[in-house]
């Protein structure tokens, strides 16, 4: 038998303390490694959850100590040592060694790349005023929440740029605090990369529906400033119109954190190069999380931006530094809460070529089943729990139902895993 990468007694440095950099490092230990664990995160604080940023922690219904994810001393239990406020300049992959900020180094056996991804940005005159906010660390969120705060007293509107996931949420939230909300989508319609037209359009409505006014087509031409501080006042459209503001929210995607592994030789295409079981080329450096690109079979590279990636991918990961395989191909899900309604997604949409629904658009609960070629590649859930979750064994197991029997709520499609 072949050594591990890493062996029981080695040290193991992950470099991210978020979700994933820290589930791999619990996997490590669960799965008996005994060696040093250093997690190194660049933010101030702990690890914590990332989702409720847009919306239960933004809306203050969640507390700091509920949004964490593993306290101190859980990890200290653990023997996973967690250095905070710490930033990584570079990798030696000859010599093995992590250099840090404040000039050390950090030898390693086996190496976790866990950096995430960072918020897009969009070069606007502008752009740069200092109420012109992304959303993607705790400090951000903190940020955002004293603006929307601000804007609540001196009854200023909001801009959302981007008319995506975190956008929405956010405006969402906003709307819940009674501000004024408008959302600028470049595209034509809402979340164009991920739903159908049909909930594209719903989506449309609801956030009609609760006050939200909608550009769709969006053409920006600037963030209009003012003051000494250079805060931004209004956007400015492309066909002449003035959108006041007292805050602008940039919900216009995420790319990659894939410049450490660039910069040390690892192969890197819109995210780090991964295979199934989180292998980069170099057998002792392994990556998950929101900074992969997973190569698939066909050559093709998938990159997911989910909790579930995350979790799944650090235990692939921890599996492979310990020499053992886990590849990690299960059904893709996400979710996304926007005012009471909760959208859950399994599977990809992208290239079905046929749907049905399976409910009422209009009812409490529904469900849009997409297919490609005759077969089942996923469904996006509204409020409906028990087909999301069927849907996720369904597609986990190859099941297809036909499209009429996905059509038929009265027929238990659990039923079908039986046979």
């Amino acid at each position: 038998m072949s050594r591990p990468p890493v062996a029981a007694g080695e040290s193991v440095v992950i470099v991210g303390a978020g979700q994933a950099g820290t589930l791999t490092a619990e996997a490590l230990r669960g799965a008996g490694h005994t060696g040093a664990i250093t997690l190194l995160g660049d933010e101030p604080c702990g690890p914590y959850h990332r989702p409720p940023l847009s919306k239960a922690w933004l809306a203050g219904e969640l507390s700091d100590a509920q949004l964490m994810l593993r306290a101190p001393q859980m990890l200290e239990k653990k023997q996973i040592a967690l250095r905070t406020g710490v930033r990584v300049l570079g990798l030696d992959r000859a010599r093995q060694l992590v250099h840090l900020d404040d000039g050390s180094a950090l030898p390693y056996a086996g190496l976790v790349l866990a950096t995430g991804a960072a918020p897009r940005t969009l070069a606007l005159p502008g752009a740069q005023a200092p109420n012109v906010l992304a959303l993607r660390s705790r400090d951000d969120a903190g940020r955002m929440a004293a603006a929307l705060e601000r804007c609540a007293a001196a009854g200023l509107p909001v801009a959302v740029i981007g008319g995506g996931f975190i956008g929405l949420e956010v405006a969402a939230t906003a709307r819940k605090k009674g501000l004024r909300v408008t959302v600028l989508e470049a595209a034509p319609r809402l979340l164009g990369r991920v739903l159908a037209p049909l909930l594209s359009d719903w989506f449309a409505a609801l956030h009609r529906g609760h006050g939200v006014e909608l550009v769709l087509d969006a053409r920006i031409e600037r963030i209009a400033t003012e003051g000494e501080g250079g805060e931004a006042v209004a956007v400015q459209l492309a066909d002449g119109r003035r959108l006041p503001c007292g805050l602008v929210v940039l919900g216009v995607g995420v790319s990659a954190n894939d410049a450490l592994a660039r910069e040390a030789g690892l192969a890197c295409e819109g995210g780090i190069v991964v295979d199934a079981c989180a292998r980069t080329a170099d057998p002792r450096i392994v990556a998950a999380g929101d900074c992969t690109a997973r190569r698939l079979a066909d050559g093709g590279l998938l990159r997911l931006e989910s909790v579930h990636n995350a979790t799944e991918q650090a235990k692939s990961a921890a599996a492979a530094l310990l020499g053992q395989e886990r590849p990690f191909t299960a059904t893709p899900w996400f979710w996304s809460d926007q005012y009471e309604r909760k959208l859950q997604m399994a599977g990809l949409s992208a290239g079905a070529d046929a749907w049905v629904l399976r409910g009422e658009l209009g009812g409490a609960a529904f469900s849009v089943c997409h297919y490609r070629a005759d077969r089942l590649v996923a469904v996006d859930s509204v409020n409906d729990a028990r087909t999301h979750l069927l849907a996720r064994k369904l597609l986990d197991a190859g099941v297809s139902p036909t499209a009429a029997q996905a059509a038929d709520t009265g027929l238990d499609l659990g039923g079908l895993l039986a046979r």
